[in-house]
């Protein structure tokens, strides 16, 4: 990762907004431009980075080790137990007028600066760096593919696995062990929805076992090298009702045109509106209850956020999600997702396990 070219182009996006100093403590932005990943402690860890030439990674004394030096990228200061590391940041903005502080710093960190730099304005990182992370290069797709390589390989395993008797909560602990086993560094999620609670799009997995002619709704990821993944496939257990294929049948119609839908200079929201358009026409409108995607980098969920109201035209680089979904509370939820990236020469999909609802033992 060029992370002098980053710190290059986050100047020049401080210089057109006026910002004068960008303060990323712990969090994606830090290592977005640092490759410094900060264990969140109460302790201060910020990127001090000056619209000049300075830029100042402080440390508490303790985790110095854990930073890799880039001279050419910061100048690393630590702080000792007996000092106010805030004071330390001060010192280095006195004359800052407009601070952009990382959307993940604590409020308690914010209270702080705001009484030791009582003439700035301060205003969110993420005006700064979001545009910047949202559009991903060559070395960054690279990792998003790793990852999704490898959750598809899990997706595809689970076909064949039996799901019939198994709790939520054991087939969860089964997704996290083969997304570690996989080459994850961590598992960030694992819903795993069965029969009516797949009609809970974010359910947390609990002691229910599954039952024959239930949905299993698997929705998982983490984080390989940096980089997330995300994946969403549907099974069942022996035979599919009609009204389960036939929801299914749209939803995949809704999936597939989203994604060819996902076009360089494509609003966000009309993407979103194209998913929701063919689910209408189903007669599915009302039991599509979130957005479209979400974008994916360091984070899970970041810009760009595929939904009604976002007019961000999709750019080359930007990686997200194409997750529509169908729920009947009480009943049972579908939902098939893939990330895609925006590319000139039309959508492309990291994905590729098999979208079919997969019948299982």
């Amino acid at each position: 990762m060029n992370y002098r070219e980053r710190l290059d182009r986050t100047r020049q996006r401080m210089d057109t907004l006026g910002v004068d100093v960008l303060l990323a403590s712990c969090g994606p932005d830090l290592t977005y431009l640092t490759g410094y990943e900060a264990v969140p402690l109460e302790r201060l860890t910020a990127l001090i980075l000056a619209r000049g030439d300075e830029s100042t990674l402080l440390v508490p004394r303790l985790e110095a080790a854990r930073v890799e030096e880039r001279p050419d990228v910061f100048n690393l200061e630590t702080w000792d137990e007996d000092e106010d590391p805030v004071e330390r940041v001060a010192a280095h903005v006195r004359s800052a007028q407009i601070v952009a502080v990382a959307d993940h710093a604590s409020a308690r960190l914010l209270l702080a600066l705001q009484d030791a730099l009582p003439r700035a304005r301060f205003i969110r990182a993420s005006l700064v760096t979001s545009p910047l992370r949202a559009r991903k290069d060559e070395a960054e797709i690279s990792r998003l593919q790793a990852a999704a390589d490898a959750v598809d390989a899990i997706a595809h395993g689970l076909r064949v696995r039996p799901l019939g008797g198994r709790t939520e909560r054991d087939i969860q602990r089964m997704l996290i062990e083969l997304m570690l086993d996989a080459g994850h560094d961590r598992a960030n999620f694992a819903i795993v929805g069965t029969g009516p609670n797949s009609a809970s799009p974010h359910h947390e997995p609990s002691d229910r076992r599954v039952e024959a002619g239930d949905v299993v709704l698997c929705d998982f990821g983490g984080t390989m090298r940096g980089y997330c993944s995300d994946i969403t496939r549907m099974f069942v257990v022996g035979e599919i009702r009609p009204e389960v294929q036939d929801a299914y049948d749209a939803l995949s119609v809704a999936q597939e045109t989203a994604v060819s839908a996902a076009t360089v200079g494509t609003p966000c929201e009309d993407v979103d509106a194209v998913a929701r358009g063919v689910l209408a026409q189903s007669a599915f409108a009302e039991q599509f209850i979130h957005r479209t995607g979400h974008g994916i980098g360091l984070e899970a969920h970041e810009d760009p956020y595929l939904v009604v109201g976002n007019d961000t035209r999709l750019a080359p680089g930007h990686s997200f999600s194409i997750e529509p979904g169908i729920y009947f509370p009480g009943q049972f939820g579908l939902r098939i997702e893939d990330i895609v990236v925006a590319d000139a020469a039309g959508p492309r999909r990291l994905n590729s396990a098999a979208r079919d609802l997969a019948v299982v033992e």
